[in-house]
């Protein structure tokens, strides 16, 4: 087992397999339907995009509590590990930093944790734990660990289009108006994550349209360290990793299903690039 741990949120939406094969460790925030709370983990992709059609209000989303951390950075220190290195997701708009944070300081006599606002979310957040779990694996300190995991975080990018305005309607982020309009045009918005928060990135007339505008801002970022494509259910992934074939990268691209945390304010058909520039 690596001296160091890695752990991060569900928001990351890291493929299990490669979570299980690099030794990170994922803390769920939680999902609600009305009084129904589930474990963002614990419902798969099929149910809970099952559950959000049959729903007339979205689900809510809520950060892991500080307890949650503490009982997994406690499980590091009972396995032999010298440090935890936490990944969380941008805490403008969770709470999950603040309780790593809150959950660290309770385990200080315990075990050394250091906690990192990625100022991102789905796999950005996700390709970083990926690299310094690497890092972990070989070995590496965890100071030299904290110190790569600081110095990409401004080098994380992620863009997404949207496939239905139902989510953004539900949710109350969308005047009635203005989501007819965009229904009957089929306009496809395009919303990035800049500096920790949601900005709006574009639109577009057609899907393909956006998958392909999705791509051209992919290789603009580049030299690319690592890239992922994420979907919620989307019939056209491959479509998307078809138009990144070309992209310069050093490591090969991640395909990930979009969990319920971030699917909840998304909806299902949402498909994004996230990437690590080189550095």
């Amino acid at each position: 087992m690596a001296p160091v741990r890695i752990i991060t949120d569900s928001a990351s939406d890291l493929p299990q397999a490669l979570a299980d094969q690099l030794g990170i460790e994922i803390v769920s925030l939680t999902v609600r339907f009305g009084t129904e709370e589930f474990l963002d983990r614990d419902l798969t992709p099929d149910q809970f995009w099952f559950k959000c059609a049959s729903s007339v209000t979205l689900p809510e989303t809520a950060a892991p509590s500080p307890g949650a951390f503490q009982a997994a950075f406690e499980r590091a220190a009972a396995n032999g590990c010298e440090g935890v290195v936490v990944l969380a997701l941008t805490s403008l708009l969770s709470a999950t930093y603040s309780s790593a944070s809150l959950a660290a300081e309770a385990v200080k006599d315990v075990i050394a944790v250091s906690v990192i606002d990625t100022q991102a979310v789905t796999m950005s957040e996700g390709l970083l734990a990926i690299e310094l779990a690497e890092m972990a694996q070989a070995g590496r300190s965890m100071k030299d660990i904290v110190a790569r995991g600081e110095q990409l975080v401004p080098e994380l990018g992620v863009i997404a289009t949207i496939d239905t305005l139902d989510h953004l309607i539900k949710g109350g982020r969308l005047g009635g108006a203005k989501a007819f309009l965009g229904q009957i045009l089929s306009i496809k918005p395009m919303i990035a994550l800049r500096e920790g928060i949601v900005v709006e990135a574009g639109k577009a007339r057609t899907r393909s349209k956006a998958l392909a505008a999705l791509a051209q801002v992919a290789y603009s970022a580049g030299p690319l360290r690592r890239i992922a494509v994420i979907h919620a259910q989307c019939p056209d992934t491959q479509a998307l990793v078809d138009l990144l074939a070309d992209i310069p990268t050093e490591f090969p691209l991640v395909i990930a299903d979009m969990g319920s945390t971030v699917g909840t304010h998304g909806g299902p058909g949402v498909m994004a690039i996230a990437w690590i520039r080189a550095a």
